[in-house]
């Protein structure tokens, strides 16, 4: 597959699971939706990481360099995306068309 034809499915990938936590807005805050995303992707990337060791040897061998492209991935990820939220900024009240925070029912 073309490196374009791969980043635009990476991509509507991404948005597919983006709009499945903007579904739970409205019985969770956005804190915990993120919070149940990052934990959703340290989930399957265990397993990604586990599924690719041939033994546990390997797979403990394979763990802090995982811990470590997982996490440089991320903060990578994370500030690419802050930065692309910057402009929200350039409003009176940013993010002023969103409803107002939910907070859990409990």
């Amino acid at each position: 597959m073309a490196d374009d034809e791969l980043d635009k499915k990476f991509r509507q990938l991404a948005d597919s699971f983006i709009s499945v936590a903007n579904s739970q807005l409205d019985v969770m805050n956005r804190e915990n939706v993120g919070m149940a995303l990052l934990y959703a992707a340290a989930r399957f990337n265990a397993f990604v990481v586990a599924s690719n060791s041939a033994n546990l040897e390997a797979f403990r061998g394979d763990r802090d360099k995982a811990m470590e492209f997982f996490g440089a991935e991320y903060l990578r990820m994370l500030g690419a995306n802050l930065s692309d939220h910057e402009f929200v900024f350039e409003d009176d009240k940013p993010y002023g068309h969103l409803p107002p925070r939910k907070t859990d029912p409990s």
